[in-house]
């Protein structure tokens, strides 16, 4: 197997097992954010639950805000024990999710454990639903598997290369920038070099020193 060819393998299998199960330790005061770099139309599913530390105190809850990269709100939900959220990305850029501890509903006042399992792309694709619709199963349902991820490989590959080109446009105007900066500082010094000689021989002639 070629290089090329065991790259695009792995990066199948990596789309399809594409999911974040994590945990995090929210502070008993303040947010603890967890974001996600997507590109526009992914589909995002996500699981979300409080652990307490414990069975001495009430299982505590959390509260939740999922925003988009422009600032827009698409999940929000306050004081529960678990939940869930899904949404279809259509903004290229940073997915943000934060928790938190409102006050009064974390009796032991510590620290809460959350457990977060973000899947994103083919991995929250409902195959199940699909295999069922389409009364396909076996090497078939692997097949229609492969051909997402292989179509998710290839819009992965145009982000990338649009989001290069812009990054390059990006760069190229600050290098833009930088020369015509350096061509104005250097013509200022250069006149401000010329503008003390000519005040000195003019000092000088008047001094009658040279």
């Amino acid at each position: 197997m070629g290089d090329m060819s065991r790259w695009i393998f792995l990066m199948v299998l990596c789309l399809l097992h594409k999911g974040q199960a994590i945990w995090l330790t929210v502070p008993p005061i303040g947010t603890k954010c967890v974001s996600e770099e997507l590109h526009n139309n992914v589909v995002v599913l996500a699981d979300y639950y409080a652990l307490p530390d414990d069975h001495t105190h009430p299982s505590p809850t959390i509260s939740i805000k999922v925003t988009s990269p422009f600032g827009n709100t698409l999940h929000h939900n306050e004081n529960t024990t678990h939940g869930q959220f899904a949404f279809t990305t259509t903004e290229a850029g940073n997915y943000l999710a934060c928790f938190w501890v409102e006050d009064g509903h974390n009796p032991g006042g510590k620290s809460l454990n959350v457990g977060l399992d973000w899947k994103t792309g083919i991995a929250a694709k409902d195959w199940e639903s699909v295999a069922r619709k389409e009364k396909i199963e076996g090497i078939e349902l692997e097949l229609r598997k492969l051909e997402g991820a292989v179509e998710a490989i290839r819009e992965n590959l145009i982000y990338l290369k649009t989001r290069e080109a812009e990054m390059r446009a990006v760069s190229e105007i600050t290098n833009t920038r930088v020369a015509s900066f350096s061509l104005a500082s250097l013509g200022v010094c250069v006149l401000a070099a010329v503008l003390q000689i000519l005040y000195l021989k003019r000092y000088f002639q008047k001094k009658k020193l040279i």
